[in-house]
């Protein structure tokens, strides 16, 4: 096979293979656990506790301000007032400023996080640490337990 033809074969194997490639990638547990936490962010800042629930494994655990909270079911998730509260606090939308894995298995993520909480004028008016975990069940990624220094 002479220089071109290998260079023609290459390309062909790049164009054929690199797609699968980035498709496994794309489908490790970290890059899967932080695709998680991107849908719940998207939803939380549109304000869909629908779409925010499906984003949730249950029961859901969640630690913050001094109390814990058992989520049994989506319904139970979606049956309460969250954004009003946050709303009279000036708050408009929320973003990511950091996420860190600090543990991985083939089913379990643990994310490191800091997020901040905004105002309209895209003004920070929080910041907060929080510990993600991120679990695979029956072929889905949810986040099963969330512990938060955020009230």
């Amino acid at each position: 096979m002479n220089p071109l033809q290998r260079l023609k074969t290459l390309f062909l194997m790049v164009l054929i293979a690199g797609p699968a490639v980035g498709l496994a990638k794309a489908e490790t547990p970290d890059v899967m656990a932080l695709a998680t936490l991107d849908r719940f962010m998207v939803a939380f800042n549109d304000q869909d506790i629908k779409a925010w629930a499906a984003t949730l494994h249950y029961p859901h655990v969640r630690f913050a301000s001094s109390q814990v909270m058992i989520y049994d079911s989506a319904a139970t998730f979606q049956d309460r007032s969250v954004f009003p509260a946050l709303q009279a606090a000036g708050w408009h939308h929320s973003l990511w400023t950091s996420r860190t894995i600090t543990l991985s298995s083939d089913t379990k993520v643990h994310i490191d996080t800091e997020f901040e909480r905004r105002n309209a004028n895209n003004e920070t008016i929080g910041r907060y640490r929080s510990l993600y975990i991120v679990t695979k069940i029956e072929g889905h990624w949810g986040i099963q337990a969330r512990s938060s220094l955020a009230p």
